[in-house]
Protein backbone atom coordinates (compact mmCIF):
# COMPACT_ATOMS: atom_id res chain seq x y z
CA UNK A 1 0.00 0.00 0.00
CA UNK A 2 1.61 3.17 -0.64
CA UNK A 3 2.25 6.34 1.56
CA UNK A 4 -0.48 8.63 0.07
CA UNK A 5 -3.33 5.61 0.73
CA UNK A 6 -2.17 4.57 4.26
CA UNK A 7 -1.88 9.09 4.87
CA UNK A 8 -5.53 8.46 3.55
CA UNK A 9 -6.86 5.59 5.68
CA UNK A 10 -5.37 7.44 8.80
CA UNK A 11 -6.75 10.33 8.43
CA UNK A 12 -10.40 9.24 7.80
CA UNK A 13 -9.79 6.83 10.87
CA UNK A 14 -8.63 9.80 13.30
CA UNK A 15 -11.88 11.56 11.49
CA UNK A 16 -14.39 8.48 12.68
CA UNK A 17 -13.15 8.09 15.85
CA UNK A 18 -13.61 11.97 16.55
CA UNK A 19 -16.78 12.13 14.80
CA UNK A 20 -17.83 9.05 17.69
CA UNK A 21 -16.66 11.47 20.29
CA UNK A 22 -18.40 14.24 18.71
CA UNK A 23 -21.93 12.03 19.18
CA UNK A 24 -21.31 10.58 22.59
CA UNK A 25 -20.39 13.97 23.97
CA UNK A 26 -24.08 14.87 24.55
CA UNK A 27 -24.72 13.11 27.78
CA UNK A 28 -28.34 15.05 28.64
CA UNK A 29 -31.63 13.37 27.45
CA UNK A 30 -34.83 14.14 28.93
CA UNK A 31 -37.67 12.75 30.23
CA UNK A 32 -41.02 12.23 27.98
CA UNK A 33 -44.13 11.73 30.40
CA UNK A 34 -47.41 11.72 29.01
CA UNK A 35 -49.69 12.19 32.23
CA UNK A 36 -51.75 14.85 30.20
CA UNK A 37 -54.76 14.80 28.24
CA UNK A 38 -53.32 18.02 25.86
CA UNK A 39 -50.05 16.78 24.89
CA UNK A 40 -48.70 16.98 21.06
CA UNK A 41 -49.13 13.57 19.23
CA UNK A 42 -45.14 11.78 19.42
CA UNK A 43 -44.37 12.33 15.64
CA UNK A 44 -44.53 15.73 16.82
CA UNK A 45 -42.50 14.91 20.07
CA UNK A 46 -39.78 13.47 18.41
CA UNK A 47 -39.36 16.34 15.89
CA UNK A 48 -39.16 18.83 18.52
CA UNK A 49 -36.38 16.55 20.60
CA UNK A 50 -34.54 16.47 16.58
CA UNK A 51 -34.75 20.14 16.07
CA UNK A 52 -32.83 20.74 19.71
CA UNK A 53 -30.04 18.12 19.48
CA UNK A 54 -31.70 15.82 22.05
CA UNK A 55 -30.45 12.55 21.61
CA UNK A 56 -31.51 11.01 24.46
CA UNK A 57 -35.26 10.23 26.25
CA UNK A 58 -36.53 8.40 28.76
CA UNK A 59 -40.25 6.39 28.35
CA UNK A 60 -42.13 5.78 32.08
CA UNK A 61 -43.46 2.66 30.25
CA UNK A 62 -43.87 1.23 26.55
CA UNK A 63 -46.30 3.42 24.15
CA UNK A 64 -46.37 2.00 20.98
CA UNK A 65 -46.85 5.18 19.34
CA UNK A 66 -44.20 7.12 20.70
CA UNK A 67 -41.38 3.75 19.90
CA UNK A 68 -43.15 3.97 16.37
CA UNK A 69 -42.62 7.75 16.45
CA UNK A 70 -38.63 7.06 17.78
CA UNK A 71 -38.29 4.62 14.67
CA UNK A 72 -34.98 5.56 12.78
CA UNK A 73 -34.51 8.59 14.62
CA UNK A 74 -30.95 7.97 16.45
CA UNK A 75 -32.17 8.62 19.66
CA UNK A 76 -31.53 7.00 22.28
CA UNK A 77 -34.57 5.28 24.89
CA UNK A 78 -34.70 4.67 28.59
CA UNK A 79 -37.54 2.28 28.59
CA UNK A 80 -39.74 1.87 31.45
CA UNK A 81 -40.70 -1.41 33.15
CA UNK A 82 -43.76 -0.48 34.92
CA UNK A 83 -44.13 -1.15 38.93
CA UNK A 84 -47.08 -2.61 38.09
CA UNK A 85 -45.75 -5.54 35.82
CA UNK A 86 -42.64 -6.15 38.39
CA UNK A 87 -44.05 -8.32 40.54
CA UNK A 88 -45.25 -11.03 37.58
CA UNK A 89 -42.43 -9.91 35.11
CA UNK A 90 -40.24 -11.63 38.60
CA UNK A 91 -42.40 -14.51 38.72
CA UNK A 92 -42.90 -15.88 35.22
CA UNK A 93 -39.94 -15.66 32.85
CA UNK A 94 -42.70 -16.42 29.75
CA UNK A 95 -43.79 -13.07 30.79
CA UNK A 96 -40.59 -11.22 30.48
CA UNK A 97 -40.27 -12.89 27.36
CA UNK A 98 -43.12 -11.81 25.78
CA UNK A 99 -42.61 -8.15 26.93
CA UNK A 100 -39.52 -7.94 25.29
CA UNK A 101 -40.84 -9.30 22.18
CA UNK A 102 -43.55 -6.77 22.53
CA UNK A 103 -41.98 -3.67 23.44
CA UNK A 104 -38.33 -4.05 22.11
CA UNK A 105 -38.15 -6.79 19.67
CA UNK A 106 -41.02 -5.63 17.74
CA UNK A 107 -39.15 -2.19 17.24
CA UNK A 108 -36.13 -3.07 15.86
CA UNK A 109 -34.65 -0.11 15.10
CA UNK A 110 -35.10 1.90 17.91
CA UNK A 111 -32.05 2.26 19.98
CA UNK A 112 -32.57 1.11 23.33
CA UNK A 113 -30.36 2.11 25.98
CA UNK A 114 -31.38 0.66 29.18
CA UNK A 115 -34.55 -1.32 30.17
CA UNK A 116 -35.27 0.12 34.01
CA UNK A 117 -37.04 -2.30 35.70
CA UNK A 118 -39.34 -0.45 37.97
CA UNK A 119 -39.25 3.23 39.35
CA UNK A 120 -38.25 4.40 42.63
CA UNK A 121 -39.81 1.59 44.15
CA UNK A 122 -39.79 1.98 48.41
CA UNK A 123 -38.02 -1.03 49.55
CA UNK A 124 -38.68 -2.90 51.67
CA UNK A 125 -42.23 -1.76 52.13
CA UNK A 126 -43.71 -1.69 48.79
CA UNK A 127 -44.98 -5.14 47.49
CA UNK A 128 -42.79 -5.20 44.42
CA UNK A 129 -39.43 -4.89 46.04
CA UNK A 130 -38.71 -8.30 46.75
CA UNK A 131 -39.44 -8.98 42.69
CA UNK A 132 -36.97 -6.46 41.09
CA UNK A 133 -34.21 -9.12 40.88
CA UNK A 134 -36.11 -11.57 39.70
CA UNK A 135 -37.47 -9.50 37.50
CA UNK A 136 -34.16 -8.02 36.37
CA UNK A 137 -32.87 -11.19 35.93
CA UNK A 138 -35.24 -12.75 33.19
CA UNK A 139 -35.55 -9.42 31.05
CA UNK A 140 -31.65 -9.85 30.38
CA UNK A 141 -32.46 -13.44 30.14
CA UNK A 142 -35.31 -12.85 27.88
CA UNK A 143 -33.10 -10.00 25.92
CA UNK A 144 -30.07 -12.15 25.25
CA UNK A 145 -32.70 -14.94 24.05
CA UNK A 146 -33.84 -12.25 21.43
CA UNK A 147 -30.41 -11.65 20.62
CA UNK A 148 -30.21 -8.13 22.34
CA UNK A 149 -27.18 -6.54 24.22
CA UNK A 150 -29.24 -3.43 25.90
CA UNK A 151 -28.57 -3.51 29.47
CA UNK A 152 -31.05 -3.94 32.36
CA UNK A 153 -31.03 -1.89 35.47
CA UNK A 154 -33.35 -0.62 38.33
CA UNK A 155 -34.26 3.51 38.71
CA UNK A 156 -34.27 4.12 42.59
CA UNK A 157 -34.29 7.15 44.60
CA UNK A 158 -33.06 9.62 47.66
CA UNK A 159 -35.25 7.94 49.49
CA UNK A 160 -33.44 4.84 50.37
CA UNK A 161 -29.85 6.70 51.31
CA UNK A 162 -29.42 7.93 54.89
CA UNK A 163 -27.14 9.47 56.60
CA UNK A 164 -26.56 11.44 53.12
CA UNK A 165 -24.15 14.23 54.84
CA UNK A 166 -21.37 14.35 54.92
CA UNK A 167 -21.62 12.34 51.67
CA UNK A 168 -19.13 9.86 52.45
CA UNK A 169 -21.16 8.23 55.07
CA UNK A 170 -24.32 7.50 52.68
CA UNK A 171 -25.61 4.07 53.04
CA UNK A 172 -28.77 2.56 52.10
CA UNK A 173 -31.24 2.19 54.96
CA UNK A 174 -31.46 -1.13 56.64
CA UNK A 175 -34.48 -1.83 55.59
CA UNK A 176 -33.01 -1.86 51.57
CA UNK A 177 -29.50 -3.00 52.30
CA UNK A 178 -29.62 -6.53 51.07
CA UNK A 179 -31.65 -6.10 48.58
CA UNK A 180 -29.64 -3.04 47.03
CA UNK A 181 -27.04 -5.66 47.89
CA UNK A 182 -28.08 -8.05 45.51
CA UNK A 183 -29.17 -5.73 43.09
CA UNK A 184 -25.71 -4.35 43.03
CA UNK A 185 -24.16 -7.54 42.00
CA UNK A 186 -26.15 -7.89 39.19
CA UNK A 187 -25.17 -4.24 38.23
CA UNK A 188 -21.39 -5.23 38.65
CA UNK A 189 -21.87 -8.32 37.34
CA UNK A 190 -23.15 -7.20 34.06
CA UNK A 191 -21.31 -3.90 33.66
CA UNK A 192 -24.46 -2.01 33.66
CA UNK A 193 -25.00 1.31 36.18
CA UNK A 194 -27.32 1.97 38.59
CA UNK A 195 -29.98 4.41 37.80
CA UNK A 196 -31.24 7.00 40.43
CA UNK A 197 -33.09 10.23 40.34
CA UNK A 198 -31.57 13.41 42.18
CA UNK A 199 -33.63 16.41 42.89
CA UNK A 200 -31.80 19.10 44.51
CA UNK A 201 -35.58 21.21 44.14
CA UNK A 202 -36.83 18.51 47.13
CA UNK A 203 -34.02 18.71 49.24
CA UNK A 204 -34.32 22.58 49.42
CA UNK A 205 -37.91 23.10 49.46
CA UNK A 206 -37.99 21.13 52.51
CA UNK A 207 -35.42 22.70 54.58
CA UNK A 208 -34.55 26.47 53.12
CA UNK A 209 -33.15 27.12 56.64
CA UNK A 210 -30.64 25.10 56.09
CA UNK A 211 -29.38 24.86 52.73
CA UNK A 212 -28.83 28.11 50.55
CA UNK A 213 -30.75 28.04 47.09
CA UNK A 214 -27.35 29.34 45.99
CA UNK A 215 -25.99 25.53 46.87
CA UNK A 216 -29.26 24.15 45.09
CA UNK A 217 -28.70 26.18 42.24
CA UNK A 218 -25.25 25.67 41.40
CA UNK A 219 -25.01 29.29 42.10
CA UNK A 220 -22.63 29.04 44.52
CA UNK A 221 -19.22 29.53 43.12
CA UNK A 222 -17.31 29.19 46.54
CA UNK A 223 -16.93 26.16 48.85
CA UNK A 224 -20.20 25.01 50.82
CA UNK A 225 -19.73 21.69 52.70
CA UNK A 226 -16.73 19.93 53.67
CA UNK A 227 -16.82 16.49 53.94
CA UNK A 228 -15.38 15.67 57.22
CA UNK A 229 -15.15 11.67 56.56
CA UNK A 230 -12.89 12.16 53.66
CA UNK A 231 -11.67 16.09 53.07
CA UNK A 232 -13.96 16.18 49.71
CA UNK A 233 -15.29 20.08 48.73
CA UNK A 234 -18.56 20.70 47.62
CA UNK A 235 -19.99 23.57 45.96
CA UNK A 236 -23.46 22.51 44.66
CA UNK A 237 -26.13 20.01 45.90
CA UNK A 238 -26.38 17.91 43.01
CA UNK A 239 -22.74 16.34 43.59
CA UNK A 240 -23.42 15.71 47.45
CA UNK A 241 -26.45 14.02 46.71
CA UNK A 242 -25.03 12.14 43.65
CA UNK A 243 -21.67 11.17 45.94
CA UNK A 244 -23.82 10.10 49.03
CA UNK A 245 -25.31 7.53 46.71
CA UNK A 246 -22.20 6.76 45.32
CA UNK A 247 -21.21 5.88 48.93
CA UNK A 248 -24.01 3.59 49.73
CA UNK A 249 -23.16 1.82 46.26
CA UNK A 250 -19.32 1.26 47.90
CA UNK A 251 -20.89 -0.25 50.88
CA UNK A 252 -22.58 -2.74 49.08
CA UNK A 253 -20.20 -3.58 46.34
CA UNK A 254 -20.79 -1.17 43.61
CA UNK A 255 -17.36 0.70 43.32
CA UNK A 256 -17.11 -0.51 39.87
CA UNK A 257 -19.69 1.04 38.72
CA UNK A 258 -21.54 4.06 37.58
CA UNK A 259 -24.68 5.89 38.38
CA UNK A 260 -27.13 7.44 34.93
CA UNK A 261 -29.16 10.29 36.78
CA UNK A 262 -32.76 8.64 35.19
CA UNK A 263 -34.28 12.57 36.34
CA UNK A 264 -33.47 16.06 37.70
CA UNK A 265 -35.25 19.31 37.57
CA UNK A 266 -36.72 21.88 38.83
CA UNK A 267 -40.72 23.19 38.83
CA UNK A 268 -41.33 26.65 37.53
CA UNK A 269 -44.86 27.03 39.21
CA UNK A 270 -47.06 26.54 42.57
CA UNK A 271 -44.21 26.51 45.35
CA UNK A 272 -44.14 30.59 45.80
CA UNK A 273 -40.94 31.94 45.44
CA UNK A 274 -38.92 28.77 44.82
CA UNK A 275 -40.68 26.96 42.19
CA UNK A 276 -40.41 30.04 39.64
CA UNK A 277 -39.38 30.15 36.18
CA UNK A 278 -36.09 31.68 36.75
CA UNK A 279 -35.06 29.23 39.18
CA UNK A 280 -36.39 26.54 36.65
CA UNK A 281 -34.04 27.58 34.03
CA UNK A 282 -31.24 28.65 36.73
CA UNK A 283 -31.06 25.10 38.21
CA UNK A 284 -31.84 23.08 34.68
CA UNK A 285 -28.84 25.43 32.39
CA UNK A 286 -26.44 25.19 35.04
CA UNK A 287 -27.54 21.04 35.82
CA UNK A 288 -26.65 20.80 31.59
CA UNK A 289 -23.84 22.95 32.04
CA UNK A 290 -22.08 20.73 34.73
CA UNK A 291 -22.89 16.97 34.18
CA UNK A 292 -21.46 17.88 29.80
CA UNK A 293 -18.17 17.90 31.59
CA UNK A 294 -15.91 16.52 32.44
CA UNK A 295 -15.97 17.39 36.67
CA UNK A 296 -17.68 14.47 37.34
CA UNK A 297 -17.90 14.88 41.68
CA UNK A 298 -15.56 15.20 43.65
CA UNK A 299 -16.17 11.79 44.76
CA UNK A 300 -16.18 10.27 40.94
CA UNK A 301 -14.11 12.87 39.05
CA UNK A 302 -13.03 13.61 35.47
CA UNK A 303 -16.79 12.24 33.67
CA UNK A 304 -19.52 13.34 32.40
CA UNK A 305 -22.69 12.01 34.03
CA UNK A 306 -25.41 10.61 31.55
CA UNK A 307 -28.68 12.99 32.76
CA UNK A 308 -31.97 13.08 31.84
CA UNK A 309 -34.27 16.31 32.59
CA UNK A 310 -37.41 16.21 33.95
CA UNK A 311 -39.70 16.98 32.39
CA UNK A 312 -39.94 17.71 28.51
CA UNK A 313 -44.02 18.89 28.92
CA UNK A 314 -45.54 20.03 32.13
CA UNK A 315 -48.32 17.40 32.39
CA UNK A 316 -51.90 18.56 34.00
CA UNK A 317 -52.86 15.48 34.68
CA UNK A 318 -50.00 14.28 37.18
CA UNK A 319 -51.12 13.65 40.99
CA UNK A 320 -49.53 14.79 44.24
CA UNK A 321 -48.16 18.65 44.98
CA UNK A 322 -49.58 21.16 42.31
CA UNK A 323 -45.52 21.74 41.77
CA UNK A 324 -45.64 17.71 40.15
CA UNK A 325 -47.24 19.68 37.19
CA UNK A 326 -45.00 22.35 36.39
CA UNK A 327 -41.90 20.48 35.59
CA UNK A 328 -41.66 20.54 31.96
CA UNK A 329 -39.57 22.56 29.60
CA UNK A 330 -42.55 22.84 27.41
CA UNK A 331 -46.20 24.00 27.33
CA UNK A 332 -48.31 21.13 25.81
CA UNK A 333 -48.11 23.52 22.80
CA UNK A 334 -44.54 23.04 22.71
CA UNK A 335 -44.00 26.88 23.68
CA UNK A 336 -40.84 26.85 25.66
CA UNK A 337 -41.27 28.08 29.14
CA UNK A 338 -37.91 28.93 29.45
CA UNK A 339 -35.15 28.82 26.43
CA UNK A 340 -32.71 25.72 26.90
CA UNK A 341 -29.31 24.67 25.04
CA UNK A 342 -28.91 20.73 24.71
CA UNK A 343 -24.93 20.24 24.17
Amino acid sequence: MSPIMLYIISFFAVLLVSSNVFLEAAVVGVNYGMVGDNLPPPTAVVNLLKSKNVDKVRLFSPDSNALNALRGSGIGVVLGVPNSDVQTMGNDPSFARNWVNTNVVAFSNVQFRYISVGNEINIPTAAESDFILPAMNNIRDALRAAGRTTQVSTTTFMGLVVDSFPPSRGRFSDGAENIMRSIVRFLVDNRTPLLVNIYPYFAYSRNPQEIGLDYALFTANRVVATDSGNGLQYSNLFDAMTDAVYAAMDRVGGSSIDIVITESGWPSGQNGNIATITNAKTYVTNLISHVSGTNGTPRRPGRSIETYIFALFNENQKDGLPTEQHFGLYYPDMRPIYPVTFR
